[in-house]
This record gives C-alpha cells, sequence and structure tokens, in this order.
C-alpha cells in the first residue's frame, strides 16, 4: 500500500501574464520503506509539488493521501515531515532545541535521539547555538535531523544536500536511506547523483507531469 499517492494534483500561480500552471495533473506514488527521487530541471515546480504534498500549499484540482486519508489539513510530524529548502528553523530556538520540536508537540520520536543525530550529522558540538550563528549547511543538517526524529511515515526533502560539502552529503544521504529502511516512504527533489543512486528508482517532474525517469 502507498503510504503517499498524489492524484490529478493540479496547481496555478497568478501572473500579470495570466495564470502560470505549473503542476498539470501529477499522479505519484511512494510506498513505505521506498526512497524516490525527484528529479527535474529547476523551475519545473519540484518545491511546490512538496509543498503540496505535504499539505502547507492546497491543489487546485486533485487529491493527496498520506497513509490512506485524503489531505486535508498539514498532518503532524509523525504522519508527514518536510524539511524545505528554505529550512524553516525557529531562529529563536537552538538548533538542538529545533531538532527537538516535533518530540515537544507531540509527534512521537525520542528526545534523547537530538544529541545523537547532531553527532552523526557532524554538528555535535552546536547544538546550543542558534540557527543564525551557524553556517547554512550546519542549519540544513539540523533540519534534516528535526526531519527524521519521529520517524515520520512520510518525508519529504526538497534539496537536501545542496548546501552541504563533499564530507557532509554522504552522511545526510545516509540518514535518508535509513529512514526509508526504517518503514519511511522517502521522496526527495535533489540534483545531486549520489542522492539519485541511493534511491530506489527516480521519476521525472516536466512539463507539469511526473513520468519514470
Amino acid at each position: 500500500m502507498s503510504a503517499l499517492r498524489a492524484v490529478g494534483v493540479k496547481r496555478s500561480f497568478a501572473h500579470a501574464g495570466g495564470p502560470v500552471h505549473v503542476l498539470r495533473g501529477v499522479d505519484l506514488e511512494v510506498a513505505a520503506g521506498e526512497l524516490v527521487t525527484l528529479s527535474g530541471p529547476s523551475g519545473s515546480g519540484k518545491s511546490a509539488l512538496l509543498t503540496v504534498l505535504a499539505g502547507f500549499d492546497k491543489a487546485d484540482e486533485g487529491t493527496v493521501e498520506l497513509c490512506g486519508q485524503v489531505l486535508t489539513d498539514p498532518p503532524t510530524w509523525s504522519v508527514c515531515a518536510l524539511l524545505p529548502q528554505a529550512l524553516g528553523l525557529a531562529g529563536e530556538l537552538t538548533l538542538a532545541e529545533n531538532v527537538a520540536l516535533p518530540v515537544r508537540l507531540g509527534s512521537g520520536g525520542d528526545v534523547s535521539r537530538v544529541a545523537e543525530l547532531l553527532d552523526e550529522l557532524g554538528i555535535g558540538e552546536l547544538g546550543d547555538r542558534y540557527p543564525g550563528e551557524v553556517s547554512f549547511g550546519q542549519q540544513q543538517r539540523a533540519a534534516l535531523a528535526r526531519a527524521v526524529i519521529a520517524s515520520p511515515r512520510v518525508l519529504l526533502a526538497d534539496e537536501p544536500t545542496a548546501h552541504l560539502d563533499d564530507a557532509s552529503a554522504p552522511v545526510a544521504v545516509r540518514v535518508l536511506r535509513r529512514a526509508a529502511d526504517a518503514g519511511s516512504a522517502v521522496l526527495i527533489a535533489t540534483h545531486h547523483d549520489e542522492v539519485h543512486r541511493a534511491a530506489d528508482r527516480t521519476v521525472v517532474l516536466a512539463g507539469g507531469r511526473v513520468s519514470v525517469g
């Protein structure tokens, strides 16, 4: 059974020259325990699609199902976690507090894993610092730790290695692959070959629709 299922998803945005049709009828399924990468040129709508799938934006047409339930409101972290390009860390919380946030909000997970995840991602010594006090790459690793800590049934990640160096990127890929192996349905928008190599399959978003890569 698919943990994530999109059927006929369409999304347009208003523009002075007329509406821009970004998603023109996306059909997509990701099973529990599967890691799927989403490829496509810049501007093809990958971020827009992930935002709709996570419930932070609404499709104009079509449906999104998470774990067999039609998505109507943003889900809890334990159902679906989104790692956006903008990261979305709370500036008033330390990195460790940001990672622990899904647990504190009652989405499950174990707060004792915060230090373990930060250590694995190479930022263990930065847990008491605030996002504005660390690099964007370090923030990205903290946001990844936050996304996986509650073992979400669906994990969506938008370019999760874009700001990581050659030493950090493989660790992030390993964390994402482990989430899938533990049962999460993982969908990653990426241009990074190393992420694609870790995937079970790749799909391509082009012309507003998804096709097999």
